[in-house]
């Protein structure tokens, strides 16, 4: 069973879901394909989650952190979504 559809999202218990499956739906079957095939893909799969993650424990204050950080942390993300993006598109 693919890790999207299984139980409750860490990413998706505050806020606005941003984990992968959310913000490409339309690229599930192909998120899955990469994930197994595509090492490279992988490792940013994997890099993209624990920015995600951190960025999900500063907005719930477990892990505070100075706004500047912050800020950065999300401009971080974008930058691997669209790497993300741009595998899923080729």
């Amino acid at each position: 069973m693919p890790e999207h559809s299984v139980g409750m999202n860490l990413d998706s218990m505050y806020g606005q879901n941003h984990d992968i499956y959310h913000e490409f739906p339309e690229f599930a079957d192909r998120i899955d394909t990469l994930k197994t095939h595509n090492l490279d893909f992988a490792r940013l799969v994997d890099t993209y989650t624990k920015i995600n993650r951190e960025v999900i424990r500063i907005e719930q204050n477990i892990e505070p952190k100075d706004h500047v950080y912050f800020e950065e942390l999300k401009k971080k993300r974008l930058y691997h979504k669209d790497l993300l993006y741009s595998f899923l598109q080729s």
